[in-house]
């Protein structure tokens, strides 16, 4: 043990990074939607990790899960044949249906997200790749190239070359960008990084008939609108289109860091050794994986997903002053607030108030709380926040 001279808060300064701004709260136990600081003041949970926790905090089936993979086989890598991970490809794969036939099993976001730009320029034998305008897909080299915000990607220039951006729901700026080079394009079906911002209907169908044309491969980051958040499995299915990557993470494996991206028939499978990663596949965050799908098998879960979020959109429009936001977009329990000013104050306002929550961009407030979360829970978050932006609004 290290001999403790300085407060935890105190000790984690000295020794991080320093690459995040962090809020002050010790976050030290969590139980469903409630998370509690070292003081044992509970506070309910609406980051859950950045959209990790779908389930939220100690789940009993996938807490199970994990005990029993755990005292079974911790580490396996894919040069072996392993069991669960037999069984979560399958029941991956069979959960999503056709055209998506294979995974590939990686450990975060932006590693799927890496995998996929180097599938489809592997498979296309292109290098263009387009973009929209306020996405955000990760932070490593080549997922950075393809996020919008200048402030992520302009220290670490010159990044991958061939990525060009285009307006969000813009489906003639789209057409006009693809090029006989334009092997993929890769676009949230809600952008939440970006201000939580859905995408048309129309916009998504056309846009895959515009890839179809041109040959060029469809990749749906689906990191954090999957598993269950917009109210289907994907949020793809909501608009009757058929990606041809699909880059996956967040709450796939319960808290557990697991990664994927799904293949279409049109990827085909990879060559050996065109791509790897040593945690990616790994029994345990299989056995995790195994029971978040077991549990969003339910298809009464999901009902309850899109009604919470549609009365949650309901209530905000009819109780909060016209002067306390500018709009209230979202899908399902993935919500944002437009506000008329700054997230910052009102975020460390409902932070005081019990409530944690996330910005998304400078003036969004970002709600999401677990898929499972109490009513009485979920009321007591929509009437904290009509009354915090209804008193900061005046």
């Amino acid at each position: 043990m290290i001999e403790q001279t300085v407060s935890l808060r105190e000790l984690e300064d000295q020794h991080s990074s320093g690459a995040y701004i962090k809020r002050d709260l010790m976050i030290v136990r969590g139980e469903g939607a409630a998370l509690y600081d070292e003081a044992g003041r509970r506070y309910i949970d609406c980051v859950t990790g950045r959209g990790v926790a779908n389930f939220g905090h100690g789940h009993p089936v996938i807490q199970a899960a994990i005990e029993r993979q755990l005292s079974a086989l911790v580490v396996c890598p894919e040069i072996f044949y392993n069991p669960v991970r037999a069984e979560y490809q399958a029941a991956l794969v069979q959960a999503v249906g056709e055209p998506f036939a294979r995974a590939f099993l990686c450990n975060s976001g932006t590693e799927a997200v890496e995998a996929a730009l180097k599938i489809a320029r592997l498979v296309t034998g292109r290098r263009g790749v387009i973009a929209t305008m306020r996405a955000f897909h990760g932070r490593t080299m080549g997922a950075l190239s393809t996020t919008w915000e200048k402030a992520y990607r302009e220290p670490f220039e010159p990044l991958i070359e061939g990525v060009s951006f285009v307006p969000f729901n813009n489906l003639e700026r789209l057409q006009a960008a693809l090029t006989p080079d334009t092997a993929a394009v890769i676009i949230e079906p809600v952008q939440g990084e970006g201000g939580v911002h859905p995408a048309q209907a129309d916009y998504l169908r056309g846009l895959q008939a515009a890839c179809h044309a041109n040959d060029t491969l469809l990749i749906m980051d689906e990191i954090q609108t999957g598993f269950g958040r917009t109210g289907t499995l994907f949020a793809y299915q909501q608009y009757g289109i058929q990606p041809d990557l699909m880059p996956l993470a967040k709450s796939m494996a319960g808290g557990l860091p697991m990664g994927a991206v799904l293949m279409s028939e049109t990827a085909g499978a990879l060559p050996p050794a065109a791509h790897g990663s040593t945690f990616g596949g790994n029994p345990l965050a299989c056995a995790a994986g195994l029971a978040v799908l077991e549990l969003l098998s339910d298809p009464d879960l999901l009902t309850r997903v899109q009604q919470l979020g549609d009365s949650a959109q309901a209530y905000f429009r009819e109780h909060l002053k016209e002067t306390a936001y500018r709009d209230i977009r979202g899908r399902g329990l993935l919500l944002g607030i437009e506000l008329r000013g700054k997230a910052a104050p009102i975020l460390q306002t409902l932070q005081e108030r019990g409530v944690l929550a996330l910005p998304a961009g400078s003036t969004v407030l970002r709600l999401l709380p677990p898929l499972t979360i109490e009513e009485n829970n979920w009321l007591t978050v929509l009437e904290t926040i009509v009354e915090v932006l209804n008193d900061a609004a005046g």
